[in-house]
């Protein structure tokens, strides 16, 4: 039935039910409407995730430039050496396997120099080594007869296969040589194979390594003369930017500790939340060290490092600046301890922490500055000894600190017995607030612990500087 009222889009139907109400007709949505509705929010929710994958690539490479540079790098190496597959004349001088000069550039270009060469050397000489062998024993199968032939060749790729995998296991193998083993398993399984059938083994052994001496001296060039990245260069901006971050989280700590009892001006939240957290980057960093160290081990000489610069010697200093980050990890605890001293008691240590933590956090900073100039320093002992000698008034203050809670004398006392017999619930007047001192001296403890590890670190810098041979700084 329709309804008396006009409406504005059209004619509204109503229907009357048994029990003498009426109900609206709305018209059922077409189905078309129902999928084109759902295509068109499909589409938007594609197109806003392909903008929010552009930005992000977008902000990575505004970010870090040399990852787009490396990404060039790799398409212009591929450009060229594709060049011997689509000129006839270049892929018939390489009898026609072209193509392994492509797949070489693939799989060996990295970012940085020194993985580049590793990966070169280690493909070129597991090649090499692997096809020499694979021909020998196809040689030695040959003349053994038909019948001796697919056993001694199974039998060779059984036994040098087993061994060149258990040589990954070894550590120093794995550290170094452990892409060469993987190739040398690969090349010789398929020219010991393949050779069972190939009736020229040597000169398709010849023409392959050929191609893999192209591709690797290729990415070398490319990767050394435009816009390299030296992980040596990146292992000793890693270790200065690191030790920054370790001095000014050791200082920041501290301070935000005290900062109610000294009342000093402190910096905003978000830039001190960034400084407390610093010592994080050198907790995380031990990889990425290691790593870096074994790679710089394969570069050439390049700016003021040698060929036989003391790379190891990072990943020494390293371990001693974690040693001291976990320290500072357990300070950190202090700040949020849900029992804190009061500040009376704060103020017996606080001027002498505040001295310990900035004469420490100014150690390590002479300490980065003598890495990142490569020259002595001339004040690093001085700093040293200033250190130590607030460590030392550190202790004796805490030596001091119990006399804050001596037990009243006895005068002291009857006059606290005539006051229980009047308040029973004054006796919490004469209790020790153990658990309010707890994190106060735990952090002074954890100041000493960190002095004493900040020396370790002292030792590594200046064994660096003797073994690197630094300069003397005017």
């Amino acid at each position: 039935m329709a309804s008396d009222k006009d409406v504005t889009n059209g004619v509204e139907w109503r229907i009357k039910i048994s029990d003498g109400s009426s109900a609206i007709l709305v018209p059922e949505e077409k189905l078309a409407s129902r999928v084109l509705l759902c295509l068109k929010g499909l589409v938007v929710g594609f197109a806003l995730k392909v903008w929010k994958f552009l930005q992000k690539a977008w902000d990575l490479g505004v970010d870090d430039p040399r990852k787009v540079i490396h990404c060039l790098k790799v398409g212009m190496a591929l450009a060229v050496v594709s060049l011997f597959y689509y000129m006839r004349t270049l892929n018939e001088g390489v009898g026609g396997n072209a193509m392994w000069a492509i797949m070489t550039v693939v799989v060996v270009f990295e970012n940085c120099v020194g993985a580049t060469l590793c990966k070169s050397v280690n493909r070129v000489c597991g090649t090499c080594l692997a096809g020499f062998l694979a021909v020998g024993v196809h040689s030695v199968a040959n003349q053994s007869g038909d019948k001796f032939e697919p056993i001694i060749v199974g039998a060779s790729v059984f036994l040098l296969a087993s061994a060149a995998t258990f040589s990954r296991f070894i550590p120093s193998v794995k550290v170094r040589f452990d892409y060469g083993a993987m190739i040398f398993i690969l090349t010789f399984s398929l020219v010991s194979v393949s050779g069972y059938r190939v009736p020229q083994l040597f000169e398709m052994a010849h023409q392959r390594l050929s191609t893999i001496f192209i591709g690797t001296s290729l990415c070398i060039t490319i990767t050394m003369l435009i816009c390299p990245i030296w992980a040596g260069q990146e292992l000793h901006t890693l270790i200065t930017l690191n030790m920054d971050k370790l001095a000014n989280s050791l200082d920041g700590s501290v301070r935000e500790y005290f900062k109610d009892s000294s009342g000093s001006h402190v910096d905003s939240d978000k830039e001190c939340n960034k400084k407390l957290q610093g010592y994080k980057c050198v907790l995380s960093s031990k990889a990425t060290e290691e790593s870096m160290a074994n790679l710089a081990r394969w570069e050439p000489a390049h700016g003021p490092f040698n060929f036989r610069h003391p790379w190891k010697q990072y990943v020494k200093i390293g371990a001693s600046m974690r040693s001291c980050a976990y320290c500072i990890e357990a300070l950190n605890g202090c700040l949020n301890s849900e029992y804190q001293a009061p500040e009376s008691i704060k103020k017996h240590l606080n001027n002498i922490s505040l001295k310990v933590s900035s004469i420490s956090s100014s150690v390590i900073k002479e300490l980065a500055s003598t890495i990142k100039t490569m020259k002595k320093s001339s004040n690093i002992h001085s700093l040293v000894g200033e250190m130590n000698s607030a460590v030392q008034g550190l202790q004796n203050d805490l030596k001091s600190l119990p006399k804050l809670f001596n037990p009243p004398s006895k005068s002291e006392a009857e006059t606290a017995a005539e006051i229980k017999k009047i308040d029973p619930t004054s006796r919490t007047m004469v209790t020790l607030p153990l658990m309010e001192i707890i994190p106060l001296v735990t952090l002074a403890s954890l100041l000493i612990e960190i002095s004493t590890r900040i020396n370790g670190i002292v030792d590594a810098v200046e064994e660096l500087s003797n073994l690197a041979e630094f300069k003397e700084r005017k």
